[in-house]
């Protein structure tokens, strides 16, 4: 049996959520071989996503953040610099697995 989930307060929870995001990016910046294709098929989200996620809570906030500065922060680098580095040239069965679930809107 597990212990109760302890009461947190609504502002260390957001510090504490603050600081899974970081480490969830930059765990992502460092496994540049997960290529978001893989992540799209295995966990239906990219790096892309996320910048797609980051971008919707800054204009939430009424701050203006275009898809390619959200890109970069969360790939820390330029997005076409990353791809040009790292990014590998997806199967026909990556492919085939993506149509399956992609979202409406990537």
């Amino acid at each position: 049996m597990t212990k109760p989930v302890p009461t947190i307060e609504p502002a260390t929870q957001v510090e504490l959520e603050a600081q899974v995001f970081r480490r969830l990016v930059k765990h992502l910046r460092e496994r540049t071989d997960v290529q978001n294709i893989d992540m799209m098929n295995l966990a239906g989200f990219c790096r892309n996503c996320l910048a797609n996620w980051y971008k919707d809570a800054a204009q939430d906030k009424g701050l203006e953040l275009d898809k390619l500065q959200a890109r970069e922060i969360i790939y820390g680098m330029d997005y076409e610099q990353w791809r040009d580095k790292y990014q590998t040239q997806a199967t026909p069965e990556q492919l085939e697995a993506y149509e399956l679930v992609k979202p409406k809107e990537h």
